[in-house]
């Protein structure tokens, strides 16, 4: 008696290109009207994990720099953090896409 087993075979699908997210940067520029206290408390209210440390260290760079980048991520966050921080009167480079 002959057993004959019989494998399934797998159709391999392509390898397909994994398409990664726009990145996008959010930064706030300098100017001659936000306090430092302002744009500290607006990055806080407004940016996810953002430290008190972080907001006055970030708002020292836009004053000494002239710019400091505040997140980067997904472009719809970004987009919608940017709109935020322009709605508080922070002024705002244009989102970066990378």
């Amino acid at each position: 008696m002959e057993l004959f087993t019989t494998s399934p075979t797998t159709a391999l699908e392509p390898k397909t290109k994994k398409t990664k997210y726009p990145e996008a940067r959010v930064i706030v520029l300098n100017d001659n009207f936000n306090t430092f206290e302002h744009v500290s408390n607006c990055l806080l209210a407004i940016i996810p994990g953002m430290s008190e440390k972080r907001s006055w260290d970030l708002a020292i760079r836009v004053d000494k720099s002239g710019f400091a980048e505040v997140w980067r991520g997904n472009l719809e966050q970004a987009e919608l953090y940017h709109e935020q921080l322009v709605s508080k009167g922070l002024t705002m480079a244009p989102i970066e896409k990378n």
